[in-house]
């Protein structure tokens, strides 16, 4: 079983309250869970770049007092899939979300990884590495890319500097 190392469900009940100054300074999405990734607090402000509302409709704004009452059972329904994100927050103010890693995933619009093998969508990495197919390109074939207009544009620039730098070297700069 792989070592995670994210706060377990009773860290994040005994002081909720904690995860939101932790996201007042540094509003990072993080995953918690009991052996594994579970579950995932992101910012209500994180939740609407990402167009959750549309998906996973928002509901009543729960206390931190109330999160941490529920939040056990809570991940329960993670576990049995029955699950809509919960917000919370303090003064009724909404302030952050608790999601299923799936419904995280989803969000972000992120593949799922293969049955069986768990992943923490907070830490994903992604392959950067070039594709067989790939080709470098240089500036011009870039600009020539986004049509005659841009193809212009660039070489008007191009003629600016060029002429720049010639005004430039006969004042001897």
């Amino acid at each position: 079983m792989a070592e995670w190392n994210i706060p377990s469900v009773a860290h994040i009940a005994a002081d909720p309250r904690a995860v939101l100054q932790r996201f007042r300074r540094k509003p990072m999405p993080f995953s918690f869970g009991d052996e594994r990734p579970e579950g995932v607090l992101l910012t209500v402000d994180q939740f609407d770049d990402l167009d959750g509302s549309e998906m996973f409709p928002p509901g009543d704004v729960l206390t931190p007092d109330e999160l941490a009452t529920q939040l056990p059972d809570l991940v329960e329904r993670i576990r049995a899939g029955t699950f809509a994100p919960v917000t919370f927050g303090e003064d009724g103010k909404p302030e952050a979300m608790v999601m299923s890693t799936s419904q995280y995933r989803d969000l972000r619009g992120d593949d799922h990884p293969p049955e069986g093998v768990d992943d923490d969508p907070t830490k994903r990495v992604y392959n950067t590495e070039p594709l067989p197919t790939s080709k470098a390109i240089d500036f011009d074939e870039l600009v020539a890319s986004f049509g005659p207009e841009a193809v212009a544009s660039h070489e008007r620039a191009k003629k600016q500097v060029e002429e720049e730098l010639q005004r430039r070297a006969d004042e001897g700069h």
